[in-house]
């Protein structure tokens, strides 16, 4: 029985080191391709964003009930520990979260570099040099934007953000309609890039494929550094429709603000 014991102990002990240094093997194996995804959560402030609930006031005293919230994401970049970075193929690289949509939530990258990612870069909205090679220049992403109605018309141009529901505040007491679009406005183009720090490493490898998880507070959208009262637009009891004029600079750059990386997942 004790030399049956000790063989068992002994197997144990080779079965973990062989383990241990296939998953060291395939962590320290820095070569070749991989996936990553990169997660984008909607929140209202501290909570969950839930699509029809009225949330708490905000600065502004108003009480915001959203119903669609869309971004475009563009232009993603990695930046690796050594500073080298990795530019996503621009061809591939405009996407639309859709709130309503979980479909839409993860973006997912394929041939991505094996690599330590330290930091991630993305647009928000179509970047202009994009936009100006015309709409035969815009590939598949055409078409998507406008099956998701974020593009007013091709001489208009997208809709970089679009955020909408209804609100109630001191002054408004009965719910009314709010729509906050950014995009191109005369002169302002209103297309902004996000850095973020990742608390941890994604380790792009063959095998593993790490998803950044970002949270997005839309409450900024409207309630960030920049405080955009919405009762004030109600114009005439009409609803506050923001989709141009001197606020969308303001409201740009409170989007700009409204991402955070929560969590980098290696698996």
């Amino acid at each position: 029985m004790k030399f049956r014991s000790i063989l068992f102990s002994a197997l144990a002990v080779s079965a973990l080191s062989m383990t241990s240094c296939d998953k060291d093997d395939t962590v320290n194996d820095v070569s070749g391709t991989g996936s990553l995804g990169v997660e984008f959560d909607n929140a209202f402030g501290d909570n969950d964003l839930i699509l029809g609930v009225t949330n708490a006031a905000n600065s502004q005293n108003e009480a915001l009930k959203v119903s669609t919230v869309k971004y475009i994401i563009s232009n993603i970049v990695l930046t690796k520990a050594d500073g080298t970075t990795f530019t996503y193929p621009k061809s591939q690289s405009y996407f639309i979260v859709n709130e309503a949509d979980t479909n839409t939530h993860v973006l997912e990258l394929s041939n991505v570099p094996a690599g330590d990612y330290t930091k991630i870069k993305f647009g928000v909205g179509v970047d202009k040099a994009q936009f100006d090679l015309g709409a035969q220049g815009q590939g598949d992403f055409l078409a998507l934007a406008q099956s998701e109605a974020m593009l007013w018309s091709w001489s208009a141009g997208y809709k970089f953000v679009a955020f909408e529901g209804t609100f109630t505040s001191p002054t408004v007491t009965t719910d009314t309609s709010y729509m906050v679009h950014t995009g191109q406005t005369g002169t302002d183009y209103n297309y902004t890039e996000v850095t973020l720090n990742l608390p941890t490493s994604a380790k792009v490898r063959k095998t593993i494929a790490p998803d950044i998880h970002i949270i997005t507070d839309v409450a900024k959208f409207v309630d960030g550094t920049n405080k955009i009262n919405l009762s004030a637009a109600n114009s005439m009891g009409m609803g506050a429709m923001i989709m141009g004029g001197s606020q969308l600079p303001l409201i740009t750059a409170n989007v700009k603000e409204s991402f955070r990386v929560d969590h980098v997942h290696n698996d």
